[in-house]
């Protein structure tokens, strides 16, 4: 890990597969995650890959659309969002730490941690030739994805799986607004474009639930032509149709599952093995960078990490440090996608409604939530009162001029849909550390003296 290694400290990075990845995720970058990464020393991993800038998203619905620019006046002019191949991207950071003389990369599969009087001590892995190894270290950081097998003795898992994107790749493609991610509100759900280098825009298609149309049949193919080309912009389409005859068609599930951690001695569970959220909001890599910096800030004034009882207890603190920034994009994220989905409820319809004419009226009310969402403005109660505004603003439509008992009971509900929506979400982020982080014990934890 980059920031161990700044500090001085030998690490041994063990992973499956060194080879390029090929993902289709993990390839928008919010301004945010941008100033994370700064803050690391490791800006210059989104250089000489055509990374692209992206300064805000365009939104679209039902022939409508609107831009909802970052607010990034206060910034350095390089300070914005960016859009890359996720495989660049992860190998030039491998790369930079493998350039570091007490950096060990290796390629292997950790099979299981290494555990002594309920004590981590290490892991146990397969080398790329088969040979079974150990490796020791006073703190093990575990972050081996969403797939995780080594996340149940670290957390309680709780994995959500609403729906699964299918990616493909426009070439050559003109966005309607260059350098910005493009939302369409789509039946049934979004449809995501966003530029991943200088000629290729990356399109996730949502599809709810967690059965898909198989590509082997076709049925894939047809679904996109007929049901989702449609909807795309006419600047698109074209592009979108010869995507699709091109065939290389890519899905995978979106999960979600809150932190519920285990702390455990000599163990910190890191990354999508510890939480993920709806990747609507392209919010993933700003929450892990985010949590990396709080890490490196804990560790920093540590000189022994052998005191491994006392490490834990003092590394606690990491879990109510990480969430403003964290529970703000994964209640965000959870509740955008469940708005943006189309719904035959009238109430939902009018939520949907309210939402994309809320984001429409410029000043505080686009700046406000896209501040939250890009990670600039980490505040969880900025975030509900946003929330609530938007049903407020949805049930005020509906009760002027006339209000009706009709209309009443359809507003209501949407007060009623818009609280369903996000109380369960700030329950599962926890209640306490999301607004109350300073009454935690664990917040006000020093560093072990040695």
């Amino acid at each position: 890990m980059w920031y161990k290694v700044q500090d001085g400290r030998r690490v041994h990075v063990i992973e499956r597969d060194l080879t390029e990845p090929d993902r289709i995720v993990g390839e928008l970058l919010q301004p945010g995650g941008y100033l994370k990464l700064i803050e690391l020393g490791l800006e210059d991993c989104v250089e000489e890959i055509d990374a692209q800038q992206v300064f805000g998203y365009a939104l679209f619905k039902d022939g409508k659309h609107t831009r909802l620019s970052y607010p990034l006046e206060k910034f350095h002019s390089d300070v914005s969002g960016r859009s890359f191949h996720n495989g660049r991207f992860i190998q030039r950071m491998r790369e930079k730490s493998a350039s570091l003389p007490n950096v060990r990369l290796e390629q292997g599969t950790v099979t299981s941690l290494l555990e002594e009087k309920e004590t981590i001590r290490g892991v146990q892995y397969k080398t790329e030739d088969g040979r079974t190894l150990t490796a020791f270290a006073p703190l093990t950081i575990v972050c081996d994805g969403c797939f995780s097998n080594l996340r149940r003795s670290l957390c309680n898992p709780k994995v959500d799986v609403p729906s699964c994107f299918v990616g493909l790749v426009l070439e050559n493609c003109h966005l309607p607004y260059s350098n910005h991610g493009h939302v369409i509100l789509a039946d049934p759900s979004p449809i995501l474009f966003y530029p991943i280098s200088s000629s290729e825009v990356r399109c996730l298609v949502d599809v709810p639930g967690q059965k898909v149309p198989t590509i082997a049949s076709g049925e894939m193919a047809n679904y996109l032509k007929t049901v989702v080309a449609p909807q795309v912009p006419p600047e698109i389409y074209d592009s979108f149709i010869a995507a699709v005859d091109k065939g290389n068609l890519r899905t995978m599930p979106n999960r979600s599952m809150p932190a519920a951690p285990y702390p455990r001695p000599g163990a910190l569970l890191m990354g999508d093995a510890f939480n993920m959220r709806h990747p609507l909001t392209g919010g993933g890599m700003t929450v892990a960078l985010s949590d990396i910096v709080v890490l490196r800030d804990l560790l920093r004034p540590l000189h022994d990490l052998n005191d491994v009882p006392t490490l834990c207890k003092y590394l606690e603190s990491f879990y109510t440090l990480r969430k403003p920034v964290a529970s703000t994009i994964n209640t965000l994220a959870g509740a955008l996608y469940k708005v943006f989905c189309a719904s035959p409820d009238q109430a939902r319809k009018e939520m949907r409604q309210a939402c994309f004419d809320y984001l429409s009226l410029g000043g505080v009310f686009s700046t406000g939530p896209i501040s939250l969402l890009s990670g600039l403005n980490p505040r969880p109660l900025s975030l509900v009162l946003h929330f609530f505004a938007v049903a407020i603003y949805g049930v005020g439509r509906l009760l002027l001029p006339f209000p009706s008992p009709k209309r009443v009971w359809i507003g209501a509900r949407l007060i009623s849909g818009a609280s369903g929506i996000i109380f369960p979400i700030i329950k599962a982020e926890g209640v306490r550390q999301m607004f109350f982080p300073a009454t935690v014990p664990a917040y006000y934890r020093a560093p072990p003296v040695k």
